[in-house]
């Protein structure tokens, strides 16, 4: 074994095997991957796994790597010529209930959005393609037919193989590793009892034992692996004679909580119908099988009947095989991908299963080799969690959770019932008192709307109303909230914005650096900017505002904070939790403020886009003149100990001036009629600044930043698509956005829609999507795809609600 190494990748399961392959393909060679088991029937997951791969998600970013597993698997197949290792069956997920049937609509929609082939079939259909399958009680199923089924093993050895033969790699067996040297925050080695390796590079596929890698490294990795219930038939004399090793499409029948599978003349199926049995990473078995536990048949007596309801032969079909097989969750069941923050050159692509493997493998790669990866990874970001989501209770409680509601309905807006009431601000109390419906964002409890404010809705009569899947989790109070910020005045509890300090000599120059906007503004004034990678993708979507000459505070969303945190950590001090955020706006905020404070608000004292130091009454903060409703309005942050008297304060003073307090839900509504961007949503580094029409907040000329030569070259090129506002012909529509955009009759998506909603001040339904740009002019003709139908709309201008921002202004 080499004692010096480019990269170590600790695990050679599918995941290991797959970066390593990636790897190699891109050129880097000195790659070791060790493992602490045999190879390549190795003691992990993968070797255990159904070998299934459905490639539908209703995430983007989940869909497009199952489908690159596919490609990654088709390839090293090819490549290897050793036999078939993967069998292109497709997948039919079946349903019994309407309910299901709905969501299938919804979710065919999402394909046809991420370019994923997949339809929607009758029971006729699933009879022919499963002979043995009892279709008479189904509505239909879901057809995806380029899913696939792959025999593990053989999987692993085809993408090692590569990577070996190509001299890029070597695999080591029975490699346990001991321990991970870090020196000054980077990475130095890795000691194992066969020899240390020196190296720049660590990447933790370790599977189910990933958890315990980085606590030897010091960064967590929140997942618990958790017991999935597996059944294999022997022969069935209703498949007598049949060879190939899988000629049916794969079903998952998600009403049950199961999914089938053919294995040649047998049939296989697994069960989430039991309550969650998790095995904390530091009890799994030292054996030879420690990621297959005991089969525990009562856990299996209702799937079973349910498994000889849907396929009748196997009511007389004896048991070959029965195990309880271990699988990762996370507490927001995406993978932990990426670069840890707080340890260079310690890599993670833990929490991935088979269906995944192959893209992760692809991506981790690029990343290493190009700095930056093909799609945007935020949700799958190893530096995503807030510091409470790395507790053993928190990832045990979300985990169990996410197991249970695997195969479940899942609304966009449903949240998590618990753990839940982690971090409040420091009025909870009066939130509570006004009825707030609470939504969690990174562990913040946040007002989505006031049960007190249903009184507004006398006010506000001409309200449209939701009705079916668009109505759950929401209000109509959430209009007249609305409504009144834009008559009157609303009070916004935006404690979960995240703060960052920048300081210290050389501070400008370094953020100038990093940012697109120029930073090099006079002290106290906010300037809005993005944060570009070295492809001119949006890494960061913020504001700062300068306090002194070498002294900025940034402020993003809480989902955001660690993720922008990261991206600034050499240089920034994190300042998360110290500032409480109230803010107020509507047309007599400035009347609320100035009541209460001997500081001069008025237009020339305090022009849009600055900050100083205030009081308001008793309390000291830092007011920010901006605006996010596209209102006249100010943020105020002061010390969370002053917190409760800041809104007790503006809530009595307000009293006068119809002061309301507003959620969530306004809040987005507002935002989307000045078509401001969301992060995550409209804006992530698969866009750039110029499409995402927010050139106005880059400045070319001010020297070299991140992502400026990959900038002149797009603005050179010319943009090939752009963010656009549509408006729905029937202003009462209601969608919850990733739809599919077509041109009026046509078939295939021009893109998709990332945010969308009524506009309650303009009564309009409006979306945002990007669209090519030979079909991106002002009354262009389109065609929105939802629950199976499609809608006229047309794109308009842009912004929908006071255009020439004279309201903000005022």
């Amino acid at each position: 074994m080499k004692d010096q190494a480019r990269v170590v990748i600790i695990g050679g399961g599918i995941v290991g095997a797959s970066t390593a392959f990636h790897l190699a393909k891109l050129g880097w060679r000195d790659i070791v991957v060790v493992d602490q088991g045999p190879l390549f029937h190795n003691w992990g997951s993968s070797s255990h796994a159904p070998g299934i791969i459905f490639q539908h998600n209703d995430s983007k970013t989940v869909c497009t790597l199952a489908m690159w597993t596919v490609d990654t698997y088709l390839e090293a197949e090819r490549l290897a010529q050793n036999g078939q290792s993967v069998w292109q069956v497709g997948s039919i997920w079946i349903c019994h209930t309407p309910e299901r049937w709905e969501d299938y609509k919804r979710r065919a929609g999402y394909a046809k959005s991420w370019g994923l082939d997949a339809h929607l079939i009758g029971p006729d259909e699933v009879k022919r393609m499963i002979p043995i399958m009892r279709t008479d009680d189904l509505y239909g199923a879901y057809y995806t037919p380029g899913d696939c089924d792959i025999k593990p093993v053989s999987a692993m050895e085809a993408l090692a193989n590569y990577a070996i033969k190509t001299g890029a790699a070597e695999f080591h067996a029975d490699t346990p590793v001991t321990n991970v040297e870090v020196k000054n925050g980077r990475v130095a080695a890795v000691v194992t009892p066969n020899g240390t390796i020196k190296t720049d590079i660590v990447v933790c596929a370790a599977g189910l034992w990933g958890p315990l890698i980085g606590e030897m490294v010091g960064v967590p990795i929140p997942l618990t692996p958790c017991q999935h219930l597996f059944v294999k038939t022997k022969p069935l004399p209703e498949l007598a004679g049949e060879t190939e090793w899988i000629r049916h499409p794969m079903v998952r029948y998600q009403d049950q909580d199961m999914y089938f599978r053919q294995y040649a003349d047998a049939y296989g199926f697994g069960s989430y119908r039991h309550e969650p049995m998790l095995v904390p990473p530091h009890r799994l078995p030292k054996d030879d099988h420690p990621a297959m536990f005991p089969f525990t048949p009562s856990d299996f007596e209702e799937s079973m009947e349910d498994a000889i309801h849907r396929i009748p032969c196997l009511r007389n079909a004896e048991i070959a095989e029965s195990f309880n097989g271990l699988f990762s969750f996370t507490p927001d069941a995406n993978s932990i991908i990426g670069e840890a923050a707080n340890v260079r050159g310690f890599w993670a692509a833990e929490a991935v299963w088979v269906t995944h493997a192959g893209g992760v493998g692809r991506v981790v790669a690029e990343w290493l080799v190009d700095g930056k990866p093909t799609i945007d990874l935020r949700e799958a970001d190893i530096n995503r969690f807030q510091p409470h989501a790395a507790g053993p209770a928190y990832v045990k409680a979300r985990a169990h959770r996410q197991y249970v509601e695997i195969y479940d309905i899942i609304h966009q807006l449903q949240q998590m019932e618990s753990p839940r009431g982690l971090r409040c601000a420091p009025y909870h109390p009066r939130l509570q008192e006004l009825g707030a419906e609470f939504f969690e964002s990174a562990g913040w409890e946040k007002p989505q709307w006031f049960k007190s404010n249903e009184k507004l809705l006398a006010d506000y009569p001409d309200l449209p109303r939701r009705h079916g899947w668009a109505a759950r989790f929401w209000s109509p109070i959430i209009g007249a909230e609305h409504r009144a910020v834009r008559d009157r005045v609303g009070l916004f509890d935006l404690t979960n914005f995240f703060k960052i300090e920048v300081s210290g000599p050389g501070a400008l120059a370094f953020l100038n650096y990093i940012a697109a906007n120029q930073m090099d503004q006079p002290a106290g004034r906010i300037t809005y900017t993005s944060m570009l990678d070295q492809r001119g993708g949006i890494k960061c979507d913020l504001t700062v505002t300068r306090m002194g000459p070498e002294r900025f505070w940034v402020v993003t969303g809480a989902g955001m904070g660690f993720h922008d945190l990261d991206w600034l950590r050499k240089h920034a001090p994190e300042d998360g939790s110290v500032h409480t955020a109230n803010i107020v706006w509507g047309p007599r905020a400035r009347d609320l403020v100035q009541s209460l404070s001997e500081d001069d608000f008025s237009n020339e004292a305090f022009p849009y886009v600055t900050a100083k130091p205030v009081f308001i009454e008793h309390v000291p903060c830092i007011a920010a003149r901006i605006s996010y409703a596209g209102e006249l309005g100010w943020e105020l942050y002061t010390p969370t100990e002053y917190g409760l008297k800041l809104w007790d304060t503006l809530w009595e003073a307000g009293q006068k001036h119809g002061v309301i307090a507003a959620g969530g839900g306004a809040f987005d509504s507002l935002r989307l009629e000045k078509g401001y961007r969301l992060w995550g949503s409209e804006i992530h580094t698969e866009h750039n600044p110029f499409e995402a029409g927010i050139g106005f907040a880059v400045r070319m000329k001010k020297g070299d930043f991140i992502g400026r030569a990959a900038l002149e070259k797009i603005k050179a090129e010319g943009i090939k698509r752009k963010l656009c506002c549509m408006a729905f012909d029937d202003p009462t529509m209601a969608i919850m956005g990733k739809e599919p955009i077509f041109l009026t009759g046509g078939e295939q998506a021009l893109g998709y829609v990332t945010s969308a909603n009524y506009g309650y001040s303009v009564g309009q339904s409006i979306a945002y999507g990007y669209l090519p740009i030979e079909y991106a002019s002002e009354g262009q003709r389109l065609e929105i795809y939802n629950f199976g139908e499609k809608y006229p709309a047309k794109v308009v201008r842009e912004p929908v609600f006071d255009p020439e921002n004279k309201r903000m202004r005022s």
